[in-house]
């Protein structure tokens, strides 16, 4: 037997890509001299259900669920990655989102690695992960992770798990404002805003939009005074038309997203937004 020394990064390597355990991979890693394709022959060869390296495959199908805390303060959103619609069809692999979900929701985790690191089922969320890559044979994984705080945050689920949304808003939870919460999530299910506002938007953003209005303008033959009144009005449509609160309000054309908040609430308004996509 070999006395190479194998060190714990190499074994949780080796775990990620296998799904097998510890221990049975530093034995495997350590019987193969730390050749990590020889440490998985190893472990096939020992009847170990060796989950595959599936990195090269593409994973643009799966699910999204958002969920609120019981409180309404606090939301995040997680998207369970598959391979194919079948999967992500399938009522056993939503029940796993779900219950990915929940632990996210309770545990208040701000990043994927630790998400994953999370306990379930005598194993960690990442090992369950791995398993169910070994049984099904496709690429899953949580490829996005969200969260939200804020003095009421509204969750929302659109078409069939594709989209999820987080509603951040500045006063706390009512029928109302859950009402107005949920109306705006729709909105931007459906528009795919930018930012809440134009002082969301990032300056870099802003100076694309600008020098791109300039150069149409130029194109136009203007120059001079004529040309920047042209071009502020170009990125005052462009704020108007991609970030949320100057939108139209698309259940009422009549009045802009923030228009409808007051009209719920005095001074209600959203403070920020997560909106995940499947495939996206």
């Amino acid at each position: 037997m070999s006395t190479i020394t194998i060190s714990a990064a190499e074994v949780n390597k080796l775990r990620q890509q296998t799904g097998a355990g510890m221990m049975d991979c530093r034995k495997a890693l350590t019987e193969s001299n730390g050749d990590f394709e020889a440490a998985i022959d190893y472990l096939r060869k020992k009847g170990q259900k060796v989950a595959a390296n599936r990195s090269d495959r593409d994973a643009k199908e799966g699910v999204v669920i958002a969920k609120a805390s019981a409180d309404n303060t606090y939301g995040i959103i997680v998207n369970l990655s598959s391979e194919t619609d079948f999967v992500a069809k399938n009522e056993d692999f939503i029940t796993f989102a779900n219950n990915i979900a929940d632990l996210a929701l309770s545990s208040k985790v701000t990043n994927t690695d630790d998400l994953k690191a999370l306990p379930m089922d005598g194993a960690t969320i990442g090992e369950k992960l791995m398993e169910v890559v070994a049984k099904i044979g496709e690429k899953i994984d949580i490829v996005r992770f969200e969260q939200v705080s804020a003095a009421a945050v509204v969750a929302y689920i659109h078409s069939n798990y594709r989209i999820g949304v987080l509603v951040g808003m500045n006063q706390a939870s009512t029928d109302a404002i859950a009402t107005a919460g949920k109306d705006v999530a729709m909105q931007i299910a459906a528009m795919n805003p930018l930012a809440v506002d134009s002082e969301s938007v990032s300056p870099e953003m802003i100076e694309r939009e600008r020098a791109i209005a300039v150069d149409q303008i130029m194109a136009e033959g203007k120059t001079g005074e004529m040309a920047e009144k042209i071009a502020v009005g170009k990125l005052n449509k462009f704020f108007k038309d991609n970030t949320l609160l100057p939108q139209a309000f698309v259940k009422d054309n009549s009045k802009s997203v923030g228009d409808y908040l007051k009209s719920v609430s005095a001074g209600l308004t959203v403070t920020t937004f997560k909106r995940i996509a499947v495939g996206s």
